[in-house]
């Protein structure tokens, strides 16, 4: 059993989701697979809708003449917190650019990928701090679990965990894709300072400009 079958919400929204994955269904289709009530499978629509996992997509006419029932499809932003394959599979595609191209081309790769992260941001006409605080936020959103610290040149973002832990453990420089990120999200000089340990923890200082 694959693991959001267990931890999302227990076993029932798990196996909810994976049917919901195979095909758009309706309330009664999915109570039915399930062997539980039409109620019990509105309840966890309900809470997964709001949570942004499913969506409704459409109608679907039943045999009788009654109203036409809704129908239910996974949301596509939400796809991808329901693999497991990205970690393992960032972590093969870095050492496969580690083995085939010269070191100066994999950091530019790398830090090319974090500027590009960081281009539909807007936000650099508010305050340095400002800006910080909302990289904070996006990296904890991202899994970094980030607090900012305020220093004599700047800002001190300081995590608590990666959210490229398992890319960082196979090639080190995976952080500058972050660094990268963050640099283009505050608009100031960044420099990485990550612990790279068996742990991996993100660390980056923010540089006010000079006058």
């Amino acid at each position: 059993m694959r693991w959001w079958e267990q931890q999302i919400g227990g076993t029932t929204r798990g196996r909810l989701i994976a049917l919901i994955r195979r095909g758009i269904a309706t309330v009664e289709e999915l109570a039915a697979d399930l062997g539980v009530t039409d109620n019990a499978v509105r309840a966890q629509l309900q809470t997964l809708e709001t949570a942004g996992v499913i969506r409704a997509a459409g109608t679907r006419q039943g045999s009788g003449a009654g109203k036409p029932a809704t129908v239910y499809e996974i949301t596509p932003d939400a796809e991808p917190a329901l693999s497991s394959a990205y970690p393992p599979v960032l972590a093969a595609l870095l050492e496969s650019l580690v083995e085939r191209l010269p070191p100066g081309d994999v950091d530019n790769i790398l830090r090319d990928a974090g500027k590009r992260l960081g281009q539909s941001d807007t936000s650099n006409h508010r305050s340095l701090d400002t800006r910080v605080r909302a990289a904070a936020s996006i990296l904890t959103s991202l899994g970094a679990e980030i607090d900012v610290e305020r220093t004599k040149e700047g800002f001190v973002l300081r995590g608590y965990a990666c959210p490229l832990a398992a890319a960082v453990r196979a090639e080190p420089r995976a952080c500058h894709v972050i660094e990268e990120l963050v640099s283009a999200l505050v608009d100031a000089p960044v420099r990485e300072c990550c612990d790279r340990s068996a742990s991996p923890r993100c660390r980056f200082e923010v540089l006010a400009r000079s006058a």
